[in-house]
């Protein structure tokens, strides 16, 4: 007897999760369009091009590259070899010569026409950081956002910034890692800019090649003086950083990566600003407002925890751990994961996430394997995202996208005990002493950021100072922070020069004779 079709019934129509499509407007192709149409000079047919000796140049080999949104194809990075590497630092030194005698105020005009660019086209810059390295739109927007409104600060105030000193002999090289284009790198380059030095960036090898050749063409369009080049590190080290050229290296990345290029400007008694990872730790102690700790929990998750001051890592006292858990599981519960452009109707808004994607597939598959061992050698997981509650488009690469995950007491064994993950991955450490706790706050030998949530202030007063990190708040998240706001690290965690409000122009400037800047230096550390 044939069998009579299920009807579905009205409770588990209500139920079924909505069919999700890409919003109108801002498919990969969509946005390759917009910048062909913006900066041709920059953009030639599916490549980007490096920009040297003040021209955009259509060499270099370039490499396939996927989104880690969905693993369709984007731009890839034209890798230049170490010859032509050269060349473009040779050429660089001499757009600094030039620059560095541009009266201020020019320098100025030209630096805030190229902030009134970048506003122009900020959605289309967004828009590339969502595809190339999978930021939520409100993050990517904000990225975009803190490097116009922080460069502006300087703009404002660089004349007592430069008073009384000089620009460097050579030009600033930056090598940034992929997660924050704008806001670190793009930021970056303009003020080294508007302090007199012309400014050389190495695209990330992870991404976000697309988006900086944008701002770059919008900046090299006002006069400033950016080489932007593509290459492996490795190859092109030889050029960035050692090259007799260059007067200031300026490094954000990892610890392996760091030690490298420290060696490198340590031999050569370069100027440096290197800023590398740690393992940024909360602590709890004596604590019991539940209710503020965990209206910031989802918060720390913004990007997937990939930033340099992302809280990893919880250190809680023993005795509060059950209050800990029921503040910290229903908040961890309401995060909102899925593709940065999917939605019910092309016309809904942009959804609101916390995050979508790791940078790639590798990523996410380190991270799922170090979870699974850490687990297989005694680690207690406590949460797990559920897949089921993501938002996807239908049969789309999902590839790169990692649940939060929750684990207690990592074996030491393990890179989730003493590294940053990079990743939406919570390991925490329960403690009996103060001393316990100072211990696995300090695990890492230097972090950029710590917190310690206490209720008695005296308590905190005595034992902030003693966590080895920059910044350390009192119940509340410390960020890299904007305008006028310092940002360095101890340990291993940060090498040379500090930066943040006068202290970042004073890394890319001289000074009087004998100026010993505050820093970390193999020599000597100076606070601010």
């Amino acid at each position: 007897m044939a069998s009579t079709p299920t009807t579905p019934t009205a409770s588990s129509a209500a139920t079924a999760p909505p069919t999700l499509t890409l919003k109108a407007g801002t498919s990969w192709d969509d946005a390759w369009q917009r910048c062909l149409a913006v900066a041709p000079e920059a953009f030639q047919d599916d490549r980007v091009l490096n920009l040297w000796n003040a021209a955009w140049q259509a060499d270099g080999r370039t490499l396939p590259a996927v989104s880690p949104v969905d693993g369709s194809p984007v731009a890839g990075p034209p890798r230049l070899d170490l010859g032509t590497a050269r060349q473009a630092v040779h050429a660089a030194l001499d757009q600094h010569r030039a620059w560095r005698h541009i009266p201020l105020p020019e320098r100025r005009a030209r630096v805030g026409a190229t902030l009134d660019a970048l506003t122009e086209h900020r959605e289309l810059l967004a828009l590339l950081l969502v595809w190339e390295i999978g930021k939520p739109w409100r993050l990517a927007q904000a990225d975009v956002d803190r490097a116009i409104d922080g460069v502006r600060w300087y703009v404002d105030g660089i004349d007592a910034m430069v008073a009384g000193r000089a620009p460097l002999d050579g030009p600033v090289s930056n090598i940034a890692s992929w997660n924050y284009p704008m806001s670190v790198l793009v930021h970056a380059l303009l003020v080294q800019a508007l302090a007199g030095n012309a400014v050389i960036a190495k695209t990330p090898t992870d991404g976000g090649v697309a988006c900086l050749t944008l701002a770059s063409a919008l900046a090299a369009r006002e006069g400033i003086p950016v080489t932007l080049v593509s290459g492996g590190g490795g190859e092109l080290s030889e050029a960035l950083l050692r090259a007799p050229e260059i007067g200031c290296v300026s490094f954000v990345g990892g610890r392996d990566t760091g030690a490298t290029v420290a060696t490198a400007v340590a031999d050569l008694g370069k100027r440096h600003i290197l800023e590398q990872e740690g393992l940024n730790t909360w602590g709890i102690w004596n604590h019991s407002d539940w209710d503020a700790f965990a209206a910031v929990v989802p918060k720390l998750f913004d990007y997937g925890k990939q930033r340099c001051t992302a809280y990893p890592r919880f250190v809680v006292q023993r005795q509060l751990f059950d209050d800990f858990l029921a503040a910290y599981l229903p908040a961890v519960r309401t995060l909102r994961i899925g593709h940065p452009l999917a939605v019910e109707h092309p016309d809904d808004p942009y959804p609101r996430l916390d995050f979508g994607p790791v940078i790639n597939s590798a990523k996410a598959k380190e991270l799922r394997d170090q979870v699974a061992e850490a687990v297989d050698r005694g680690a207690v997981p406590l949460h797990h995202g559920n897949e089921a509650d993501a938002r996807f488009l239908p049969g789309q690469d999902t590839s790169a996208y990692v649940q939060p995950v929750t684990l207690l007491d990592p074996p030491p064994s393990s890179p989730l005990y003493h590294a940053e993950p990079f990743g939406p991955v919570d390991t925490i450490v329960l403690v009996d002493t103060e001393a316990e706790l100072l211990a696995a706050m300090n695990a890492s030998n230097g972090a950029l950021v710590a917190t310690l949530s206490t209720d008695d202030r005296a308590t905190y007063e005595r034992l902030a100072p003693q966590i080895r990190a920059f910044k350390v708040g009192h119940g509340t998240p410390r960020s890299r922070g904007d305008r006028d706001e310092l940002f360095g690290g101890f340990g291993a965690s940060w090498r040379g020069a500090f930066v943040g409000g006068e202290l970042l122009v004073r890394a890319v400037t001289q000074g009087p004779a004998g100026e010993r800047l505050p820093g970390n230096f193999p020599e000597y550390h100076l606070m601010p």
